[in-house]
Order: C-alpha cells, then sequence, then structure tokens
C-alpha cells in the first residue's frame, strides 16, 4: 500500500440491511476489490462491516456497498482505527 497509511473501519449499517442479500453484496464489493475483512449480521438488525485497507480503497468499497443497496440502507456509523493486519481474506461470518 505505497504511500498512504492503512486502517481498520468498522461500519454499522442500519435500515432494512438483513434479509435482502446485504452481506453476499458486501462480500462480492470487498473480495472484487481485494479488501480483506468481514461482515455480519447484528442481533439489531444492523449490519457490521470491518475491513482494512487504505481509506481511498475502502471509501471505493463503501461507494460501491452503498450503490448497490440503495434504498435499504437508512444509515452508517463508520469508526476509523489503525489497521491491525490481522486479515487475510473477506468472510461472512455469521
Amino acid at each position: 500500500m505505497s504511500g498512504s497509511q492503512t486502517e481498520r473501519w468498522t461500519v454499522i449499517f442500519e435500515g432494512r440491511v438483513q434479509g435482502v442479500g446485504f452481506r453476499m453484496t458486501a462480500a462480492r464489493a470487498a473480495r472484487r476489490l481485494g479488501i480483506p475483512g468481514w461482515v455480519r449480521n447484528e442481533q439489531d438488525g444492523s449490519v457490521r462491516l470491518t475491513a482494512e485497507d487504505t481509506p481511498r480503497r475502502l471509501d471505493e468499497l463503501l461507494g460501491r456497498i452503498r450503490t448497490d443497496m440503495n434504498g435499504f440502507i437508512q444509515s452508517e456509523r463508520i469508526e476509523r482505527t489503525a489497521a491491525s493486519g490481522g486479515f487475510d481474506s473477506f468472510e461472512i461470518r455469521r
């Protein structure tokens, strides 16, 4: 990741985000971009995504998810922290 600081973004998506293919859509976008991390449904009806890459590439991932899931996402919260380098691929967690 030459020249850019790698970050970990944890994003909580709220709205009608469970039961609509959200996790598969997010995983497909992340895998196409080669961004490692994971996505899972939360008990409260939200979806949590955690991924690590440069801010530019993470923003591209979120843009693709927002476009593909337009109309389902009501709100999102993003927490940015330092990357741990602990992910090799992108997975759907249960």
